[in-house]
């Protein structure tokens, strides 16, 4: 609740940071390091928890989602995380809204072979609009 946001790829801040997500290099859940960033890195939802179908290589969001999903929603509904209702809103929420955005991130297409169409307004592309181009001088993320 009173958590603070930052932005920023400053080894020094992320290392004071409690949770860094999809920066900084590193998957260390047990010390809540999450970014996909890494040339060996290809965990799935499938990889991280063999009881779950899906195959996707996991984005940031969805490693924060496969190891603190659950947990969030059974908070929410006011039940614990066993509950087959926690457990099917789990599935259905990565399955129709997590799994896009692991795709989306990771490059993945959604069809083999020639695209019937172009997706020009998912979440992942509305949220980039946001930041700064990776070649821009000014990587000031608060500028808006």
């Amino acid at each position: 609740q009173d958590a603070e946001v930052v932005r920023t790829r400053d080894p020094q801040r992320l290392a004071q940071c409690d949770v860094v997500v999809d920066v900084g290099g590193e998957y260390d859940p047990e010390r809540h390091r999450y970014d996909h960033h890494q040339r060996s890195f290809s965990e799935s939802m499938r990889s991280l928890r063999p009881d779950k179908p899906w195959s996707t290589k996991l984005s940031s969001a969805g490693l924060v989602y496969c190891h603190l999903g659950s947990q969030i929603l059974a908070e929410l509904l006011g039940q614990p995380e066993s509950d087959p209702v926690v457990t099917a809103l789990y599935d259905k929420l990565y399955e129709s809204f997590v799994e896009e955005i692991d795709a989306v991130d990771n490059g993945i297409a959604q069809a083999a072979g020639e695209p019937r169409y172009a997706l020009s307004t998912t979440l992942s592309a509305r949220v980039a609009r946001l930041n700064p181009r990776w070649n821009d001088p000014d990587q000031d993320t608060e500028v808006g």
